[in-house]
This record gives structure tokens, C-alpha cells and sequence, in this order.
């Protein structure tokens, strides 16, 4: 168990980590999201493919599959965009808005009532949001892409939650990227086009933060996620997956000094959404199920590990 939460909060340490990455690395967000996920392609298929994980899947479900894996570029895409429109701050703060835009099109999809426990956490997530934004109207282009990034993930984590169950993750995981890198590839000359770039190469350090990015933030934390997800409870790990933006926004103020950048206005937003946070948390906790191993379904695994 002890080991288990080790390798949980690594991977969430990590997952927070990707976003000083996206500041670190000088290309524009085109190029950095289609260099990870040409490393990080390549490197699963020849790892699941030396463990034998690959299982074979029509045309029909590739095309599905991979076409959500467009979807999930084009999220990353407009992440580290908004981290090079703004800073890593303020685009952890605009994902943090999933849980509202969740709670309104969850029910949509699904055919069910909205939750207005849900709403009500997501609309404190929203106030807190909208208070730093405006008092950062400078990093107003940021703000936007990092919303169209966070409506992006949400709709990820729905359509995944479809279909996701039908596969092995590894399979699943490697298909949904795979469709993600074709797509994105075919993109790319008219993205290019429309937001030239001083350089489509990594040049020195660039070439190991990105294998960081690649095989340490996406497919090391996957193994580490997984791994953990067979020994924790369901509780234990959405708790210690809150700490991901928090993670995330400390290593932009400690290695970027951020907070020079932010008003103060900044930190009282942040009490709100992390007061969201505190009592979503409680809420859960009501329902923990006892010491049982809950594990969290398949879809919320895609959702969290695909959020960055």
C-alpha cells in the first residue's frame, strides 16, 4: 500500500511537471505536442509490442478511437498554447473549469439529471476563474485557449467513457495516440502555415526534455498510475489527484518565479477553486466504501492520465 501511494504521487507529481515542460521547451505548441507524440508512439509500440499488449482492432474502431486520439492533440495543443500565450498558471487554472463543464455535459451525453452538488462545486471553480481573469487581462489570449483546452478534455473524457471498457488500456492508450499523431501530422503543414514557427527542431536540452516528456510524463506515469490503481482505494487516489494543479502551479512559481507575473487577485481565485476542491473531496469521502479497493473506472483513468 505504502509503495503504491509512492508511485501514485510520482505520477502526479509528474503529470504537474508537464507544464514547466511546455515553458522549458522553446518550440511552439504545434511542434512540441507532435514531437511528444511522435516519441511517445513510437516508444509504446515497441515497448507494449515487446510485452505482448497489442491486441488487433478493426478499421472502423482505429478510426474511432483515433479519431477521439484527434481530439486529445488538439487539447494538448491548446494547453501549451495557452502556456505560451500566458503562463503555466493560468492554463492549470482554466483546466480546473472541467468539473463544471462537466457536470453540464455529462448529463447530455448520458441521458441522466444534472448533479447540482456537481454544478454547485463546478460554478465555485467558475468565480475563481473569472476573478483571475480579470485581473489578468494580459494574458487574455491564454485565458481563451486554455478554456477551449479544458472543453476539449471534457469532451475526451465523454466520448472515451463510451468505449473505453471494450479494450485493454495499453491497446486502447497506443490506438487512441497513434490516430492522435496521424491526425495532428496532417495538420501540421496548414498549422505551420497559419502560425509560422522560427524552427520545427529540437536543438540541444530540447532533445531531452521532450524524451522527459515523452517517456517519463506520459508513458512512465501511466505504468506508475496503473500500477497503483490495482492497491488504492478510489478515494485515495481522486485526493491525491487533486494535488496535480497544485503541483503544477508550485513548480511554475519556484522555477519561473509565476507569481511576480499574477495580481494578488490571483491567490483569492485560487482559495476558491481549491475550496471547490476541499469540499468535492468531502463529499467523496462520505461515500468512501469502507477499506475496500475501489478502483476508479476506465474512463476516469483516461481522463486524468489524457489531461496533460
Amino acid at each position: 500500500m505504502k509503495r503504491a501511494l509512492i508511485k501514485l504521487h510520482i505520477a502526479v507529481f509528474l503529470w504537474g511537471f508537464t507544464g514547466v515542460l511546455g515553458r522549458t521547451i522553446s518550440l511552439n505548441e504545434g511542434w512540441l505536442v507532435w514531437w511528444r507524440m511522435f516519441l511517445t508512439v513510437v516508444t509504446m509500440w515497441i515497448l507494449f509490442g515487446a510485452m505482448g499488449k497489442i491486441k488487433k482492432i478493426s478499421a472502423k474502431e482505429f478510426l474511432t478511437i483515433g479519431g477521439i486520439g484527434v481530439l486529445l492533440a488538439m487539447h494538448w495543443l491548446c494547453f501549451y498554447g495557452s502556456i505560451k500565450y500566458a503562463n503555466v498558471s493560468i492554463a492549470l487554472i482554466c483546466l480546473s473549469g472541467s468539473g463544471f463543464v462537466s457536470a453540464i455535459l455529462e448529463p447530455l451525453f448520458f441521458g441522466r439529471r444534472i448533479n447540482i452538488k456537481e454544478l454547485f462545486f463546478g460554478l465555485l471553480t467558475l468565480v475563481g476563474i473569472f476573478m483571475i481573469y480579470q485581473t489578468n487581462l494580459h494574458f487574455s489570449t491564454g485565458f481563451y485557449i486554455g478554456i477551449l483546452a479544458c472543453l476539449l478534455t471534457v469532451t475526451v473524457s465523454i466520448l472515451n467513457k463510451k468505449i473505453v471498457d471494450k479494450y485493454q488500456p495499453e491497446s486502447f492508450t497506443l490506438y487512441q495516440l497513434t490516430g492522435g499523431f496521424i491526425g495532428l501530422s496532417a495538420l501540421m503543414p496548414f498549422y505551420n502555415r497559419a502560425f509560422p514557427a522560427i524552427t520545427w527542431k529540437p536543438v540541444g536540452a530540447e532533445w531531452f526534455w521532450l524524451i522527459v516528456l515523452a517517456w517519463f510524463c506520459t508513458i512512465f506515469t501511466f505504468i506508475l498510475y496503473t500500477q497503483a490503481l490495482k492497491k488504492l482505494s478510489a478515494f485515495t487516489m481522486n485526493l491525491t489527484l487533486t494535488l496535480e494543479p497544485v503541483y503544477g502551479i508550485l513548480l511554475a512559481f519556484v522555477i519561473y518565479q509565476e507569481n511576480r507575473d499574477l495580481s494578488n487577485t490571483f491567490y483569492i481565485g485560487f482559495l476558491f477553486i481549491l475550496f471547490a476542491v476541499f469540499l468535492q473531496t468531502i463529499s467523496l469521502a462520505k461515500k468512501r466504501p469502507g477499506t475496500a479497493v475501489a478502483p476508479i473506472p476506465k474512463w476516469w483513468q483516461f481522463r486524468i492520465k489524457h489531461q496533460k
